[in-house]
Order: structure tokens, then C-alpha cells, then sequence
């Protein structure tokens, strides 16, 4: 009898996620199952994007440097206008040039925070601005950062790198240079390239950037 149980309780949790994924609303037997489902997905894919444009506005002001505080207002809403659909079309040719792109950089990095591996791309941020370091004295102190924050053990944002690469960076930040991370930075750089990169372009964020038209009108403003 226990097996039966089992397997009930099993059915009933299934049915209740199906019920919470997709908003409560449960066919059986197939009845009357295309306007609902069609109504669900439309409702779905609102939210997702709704979603997306919450993190992106929020990736797009705080990702202006401290240099550029004093044209706040004015590049708020110059900067970060969205883009063609001809210019997010570009982003599909190479990974290197979505990542050259203020609002492609915010949107792969709020693609990337949906599915719980942000970590990857701010990583590679941080050894972009670690390879703009002249100071010496501030090479040491942001290679010890970012080896705090990404690499080591239990690392708040722990990046997924094998034992000897990070046994290399741990005895080369002692005296830091500009090739630190060179190695970390390429995996991490290839392992987007690889499977976050093409989830991104068939994401409905990104089909929905190279439509000719635009999601809502109150896309660019916010």
C-alpha cells in the first residue's frame, strides 16, 4: 500500500507545481487546450520580459563609471537607448560584439542572473578593469579582491575553475602583474562563448530586440 501512497503524493506535487508554473490553470483530458494554453504563453512571455527589463534598467544604472557621474542625466537617457534591431542583429555574429555593447553587456548580464551564474560575467569584468590597472600598488590590492570575491574556496561568487588554476593564481597575486587571471578569464570567456551565449540569443529577450517592432513604447525611456 505504501508504494501507491507514494506515488499519489508524488502525482499531487506534480500537479500542484504544474498548477503554481503555470498560473493556476490545469487542462484534463485535452478540453478546449489551445486557447488557454496560447493565452498562458502570451502571459508568460510578458512576464519574462517584464522580468528582463527590470534587471537590464537596473545593470544599465549602476554600470555607468564614477568618471561619467557628471553627465548622469543627460547619458541616462542617451546612452542606453534600446537598440535596432539591425544593431542587436550584430550581437548574433560574435560574442565580442555583444560584449562591446553597453546594453547587450546589460542584457547578457541580466540573462545571465536568471539562470544563477552572474558570477561569470562580472568576473570577466573585474579582470577587464584589473588590465587597465597602471598603479602597482592597486594591481596588488584589486588581484587580492577578486581573488576574495571569485576565486577562492567558498568565494561569494565562486567561479567554476579547476584546483591548479587557482593554486597558479593564489602564489602569482603575491606579486600581481597584469597576467594574473589571463588563464581563469579565457576558460570563463570560452565557457560563455560556449553555453550561456547561445541560450542568449535564443532567449525571447533577445528574438524580441531584432523584431522590427519594439516590445512596448515605454522600452527606451526607463
Amino acid at each position: 500500500g505504501r508504494g501507491a501512497g507514494g506515488s499519489d503524493r508524488i502525482g499531487m506535487q506534480s500537479a500542484v507545481f504544474l498548477a503554481v508554473r503555470y498560473g493556476g490553470r490545469m487542462e484534463r483530458g485535452g478540453r478546449r487546450r489551445s486557447e488557454p494554453e496560447e493565452a498562458d504563453k502570451g502571459r508568460m512571455k510578458r512576464t519574462i520580459i517584464k522580468d528582463w527589463k527590470t534587471r537590464l534598467s537596473y545593470f544599465l544604472q549602476n554600470s555607468s563609471s564614477s568618471n561619467k557621474r557628471k553627465s548622469k542625466k543627460a547619458g541616462k537617457h542617451r546612452n542606453y537607448f534600446r537598440p535596432s534591431p539591425e544593431e542587436a542583429q550584430l550581437w548574433s555574429e560574435a560574442f565580442d560584439e555583444l560584449l562591446a555593447n553597453k546594453y547587450g553587456l546589460a542584457a547578457f548580464r541580466a540573462f545571465l542572473k536568471s539562470e544563477f551564474c552572474e558570477e561569470n560575467i562580472e568576473f570577466w569584468l573585474a579582470c577587464e578593469d584589473f588590465k587597465k590597472t597602471k598603479s602597482p600598488q592597486k594591481l596588488t590590492s584589486k588581484a587580492k579582491k577578486i581573488y576574495n570575491d571569485f576565486i577562492e574556496k567558498e568565494a561569494p561568487k565562486e567561479i567554476n575553475i579547476d584546483f591548479q588554476t587557482k593554486n597558479m593564481i593564489a602564489q602569482n597575486i603575491q606579486e600581481a602583474t597584469h597576467t594574473c587571471f589571463s588563464a581563469a578569464q579565457k576558460r570563463v570567456y570560452s565557457l560563455m562563448e560556449n553555453n550561456s551565449y547561445p541560450r542568449f540569443l535564443e532567449s525571447e529577450f533577445y528574438q524580441e530586440l531584432c523584431k522590427k517592432t519594439p516590445i512596448s513604447r515605454a522600452t527606451q525611456g526607463t
